[in-house]
């Protein structure tokens, strides 16, 4: 799962085995490791919400993901979900959660395990 920060917006991006690792657990998790400390971000599902929600707490950010959308994104041409969250103090943060394609451009990461990019199907 890769991670995107920019101002108050967050991307997580799943390859496939994450996008079913994560409709099998309803949960999943990435850390950074640090000289003493941790980073990490997880995907969690969570009964009773409608949108994406996103909490901050002990280095980790957690992004919640309505449980009832987890059973057939798997499957499903459906790229990715996104909200805007309103925070408690007023300041909105955008969420997005999406599948991870196949880069158009020459990257050295390995890709394998992207979904197919539609703008390259011919």
């Amino acid at each position: 799962m890769k991670i995107r920060i920019k101002g108050n917006s967050i991307r997580y991006r799943l390859t496939k085995s994450e996008v079913e690792a994560f409709s099998r657990n309803g949960i999943y998790k990435e850390k950074t490791e640090f000289n003493g400390d941790t980073f990490s971000y997880v995907l969690k599902a969570k009964e009773g919400i409608d949108n994406l929600e996103a909490e901050f707490s002990n280095n980790t950010i957690t992004l919640l993901f309505p449980k009832s959308y987890v059973e057939n994104w798997m499957d499903s041409n459906k790229v990715g979900f996104s909200h805007i969250f309103v925070l408690n103090s007023g300041t909105k943060l955008k969420l997005l959660v999406e599948k991870d394609f196949v880069c158009m451009d020459e990257t050295v990461e390995d890709q394998s395990d992207n979904y197919p990019n539609p703008k390259a199907i011919n």
